[in-house]
């Protein structure tokens, strides 16, 4: 049961590892580009979908995009981005510089990264209380005794306690980063 709640804890751990490479930092990182969705062929798909993605430089992103006809959509759907980044075009390659940070905007991207860290706050404390639940049933099942349900209810929340630290340290790291200047 515990390895489940942990794969479950993991999981989204990993999802705000993500979610805070999404965030930008005043430096090029491909991952910068991961949320943005471009319109081709009728339907919405990734940017990773229509071209590559690299950075060449520590400030500049390139996207080599792999059809002619999606680069104004490429364009537009990055320019759109709420990430404050302004596309160029050459020929079939975007370029996109990566500017300095302002101190305002630092600060609201640690504002974002800090709503981040909160729904996965939120997310872990789900996970204990549907392992809380299971193990109550078990209990009311006769599953497991009234003291094995102490031990498994004092383990769930030491599992809990563990991952939300791991989440207050990935914040605190990601603020540095942000606000290094």
């Amino acid at each position: 049961m515990l390895d489940n709640l942990k794969r479950k804890m993991n999981a989204a751990i990993d999802n705000l590892m993500r979610d805070f490479g999404s965030l930008r930092t005043g430096r090029a990182s491909v991952t910068i580009l991961d949320n943005i969705m471009v319109e081709a062929y009728g339907s919405m798909v990734p940017l990773q979908q229509v071209g590559t993605i690299s950075a060449p430089e520590a400030r500049l992103l390139t996207v080599q995009v792999w059809d002619s006809s999606l680069i104004k959509p490429t364009e537009v759907a990055i320019r759109n981005a709420p990430i404050g980044l302004s596309p160029m075009v050459d020929g079939q390659l975007i370029r996109i510089s990566i500017p300095e940070l302002s101190e305002e905007r630092r600060k609201e991207i640690c504002k974002l990264a800090g709503k981040y860290a909160e729904q996965t706050r939120i997310a872990i404390r789900n996970v204990r209380r549907d392992g809380m639940d299971d193990a109550k049933k078990q209990e009311k099942n006769k599953e497991i005794t009234e003291d094995q349900l102490k031990k498994l209810s004092d383990d769930i929340q030491k599992l809990t306690d563990e991952y939300i630290k791991k989440i207050d340290t990935a914040l605190s790291v990601k603020e540095k980063e942000i606000m290094k200047v």
